[in-house]
């Protein structure tokens, strides 16, 4: 990309402090339009460094219960396109922290790659996961996106293999997403080794090319300290933030959102 974006400045700027970064997920329109900007809100103010916003979609094949859960409330309660434009702006109007989209090809491909990254970049949006886009379907995709200047954030697995993981970072920009676990996204009762072995694998293939963000799985402060100290340039956690959404009243939700980010964030600074 032809200058720097929001998620790689963001990047370098915890480098420069010996920092990693947290990276927070909530679903747009969960549980509605007005606590969706509570939950960010609380983010915001609880040190998170990038905000993944997911946009609903009625076929999450990535996504486990609580997450597809929120999904279906949020279509339920009538989310669209338009709302999330409207959502995102909003946010700009308050933050410049790095927002990144994670939504399924479908909806990308039914706008024309070309219209929609013009527009979620021109709303205030910085990247892009798509879990169902494969490096070899992604031609067109990568174009529209380098032409608007927005990150593709692609995903790598336990089993990705060596050569396909050098094309798949080739092709990363902003942060390369590992999925911590084999199957959707979801609460882990304990960390698996062959997780360890796929994240000390994933860093010396990426050879600080692109820093590599874990997700999938991360749950509390103690699973997002393990995984910073073998090595991780992020932590992503979002279904956590999800459950813990689903348990709050509106009223004391940004205080518990901005509580339990701070202590995800905490693990994420050295010394």
């Amino acid at each position: 990309m032809s200058k720097t974006s929001r998620i790689q400045s963001k990047f370098l700027e915890l480098d420069s402090k010996n920092e990693k970064a947290l990276i927070a997920y909530t679903m747009v329109g969960y549980p509605n339009e007005k606590d969706t900007l509570t939950v960010i809100r609380g983010l915001i103010k609880g040190g998170a460094d990038i905000i993944e916003l997911g946009f609903p979609f009625s076929d999450p094949l990535a996504d486990g219960l609580v997450i597809q859960n929120a999904s279906t409330v949020s279509l339920d309660r009538g989310t669209n396109l338009a709302q999330f434009f409207r959502l995102v702006k909003k946010i700009r109007q308050e933050s410049d922290i790095p927002l990144v989209l994670m939504t399924y090809t479908n909806i990308l491909y039914h706008q024309n790659y070309e219209k929609f990254f013009k527009e979620i970049r021109d709303a205030g949006i910085d990247g892009v996961i798509t879990p169902d886009m494969t490096i070899e379907e992604s031609k067109e995709y990568l174009r529209a996106a380098r032409k608007h200047s927005v990150d593709t954030i692609f995903l790598v697995s336990p089993n990705t293999d060596r050569k396909r993981l050098e094309k798949i970072i080739k092709m990363t920009t902003g942060f390369l997403y590992l999925v911590a676990v084999y199957g959707t996204t979801g609460v882990q009762n304990k960390i698996q080794q062959y997780t360890i072995d796929a994240l000390k694998t994933t860093k010396k293939a990426a050879n600080h090319k692109i820093p590599v963000g874990i997700g999938f799985g991360i749950s509390t402060p103690e699973d997002a300290k393990r995984f910073i100290q073998q090595g991780a340039d992020a932590v992503i956690v979002g279904s956590a933030l999800i459950k813990l959404v689903e348990k709050t009243a509106p009223a004391k939700l940004e205080n518990a959102v901005v509580s339990f980010t701070k202590k995800l964030k905490n693990t994420t600074k050295r010394g």
